[in-house]
């Protein structure tokens, strides 16, 4: 469809008073159908042409042709729909009368719609809706998820609601693909652990089993530091914790363990120093590998 035609379709919708929501559901479309046609990057089919021909009360030859242009009225106080998308958006089309500006509105929502063609529509009714000038498009809304790029589906949800990944993204994203030992129940152990621990009574009972639940944390962000080989996603913070409460329940010989156990914490900074070294040294060393 050339942009004539686009401009002329969207010119008949604003002269009926039109959104591209309401006329959407007249004929049994999406929104993103309507904005498509009146963008010229979709035609409408034949069936879709006689229906709007007749909601517009024109024959097709006016409708595709221009033999009755329609003039729309211009409205100072209408700044912005909160479901529109320009026409022709970028540079002015010396064809029609439209001129596509950047335009920001908060009518329903968050709405940003650039010359340059980047738009991002936020609606509680509507969802979330991003259009990109290089063809990455997102759509997000009662419908489900659907990722585009370069007019590939890359992520969306199927009719069970499941999000789905095409198998060149799923390659792209394969090491974060979960382990047995990332599956491991370790929620289940701490707390089998912290009844037995808290109901017999021994090394201060319920006073001092809760620290089973630090476990959850220190075991799978070990497993995801190992199996990333990134020492930072380790939890330092959270080992050191439950070092200072046993190091304060049970003392530290002739020394008082609170007194003296808070300088575990000090080493929380020297940690993340060796770890950042570590990873500043792999990646240096995978850089020259591959120059290699």
């Amino acid at each position: 469809m050339n942009i004539e035609t686009a401009n002329r379709l969207f010119q008949y919708r604003k002269k009926h008073n039109l959104s591209q929501e309401e006329l959407a559901e007249k004929i049994g479309v999406s929104r993103q159908a309507i904005s498509k046609w009146e963008r010229a990057e979709a035609s409408p089919d034949t069936d879709n042409l006689i229906i709007l021909a007749k909601i517009y009360g024109v024959t097709l030859d006016e409708l595709l042709q221009g033999e009755s242009e329609p003039q729309v009225k211009e409205n100072n106080e209408e700044t912005f729909d909160e479901s529109e998308e320009c026409v022709g958006a970028g540079e002015p089309d010396p064809d029609t009368n439209y001129v596509a500006k950047d335009k920001v509105s908060f009518k329903n929502g968050i709405h940003v719609h650039e010359k340059d063609g980047d738009q991002v529509d936020i609606s509680f009714k509507d969802g979330i809706h991003v259009d990109t000038k290089d063809g990455t498009k997102v759509h997000i809304d009662r419908h489900g998820i659907h990722v585009k790029e370069n007019e590939k589906t890359r992520v969306y949800t199927d009719e069970k609601g499941n999000v789905m990944v095409d198998e060149e993204m799923e390659q792209h994203h394969k090491h974060h693909k979960k382990t047995i030992a990332h599956m491991f129940p370790m929620w289940l152990v701490s707390i089998i652990a912290f009844f037995l621990w808290g109901f017999s009574g021994l090394a201060y009972g319920f006073a001092l089993s809760w620290i089973c639940f630090l476990a959850i944390p220190i075991y799978h962000s070990l497993v995801d530091a190992i199996v990333k080989r990134n020492p930072t996603h380790f939890a330092y913070p959270v080992l050191c914790v439950a070092a200072y409460m046993v190091m304060g329940f049970f003392g530290l010989g002739i020394y008082n363990g609170w007194a003296v156990g808070w300088l575990v914490f000090i080493t929380i900074p020297f940690y993340y120093f060796v770890a950042n070294m570590i990873n500043r040294f792999s990646d240096k060393k995978s850089n020259t590998e591959d120059c290699e």
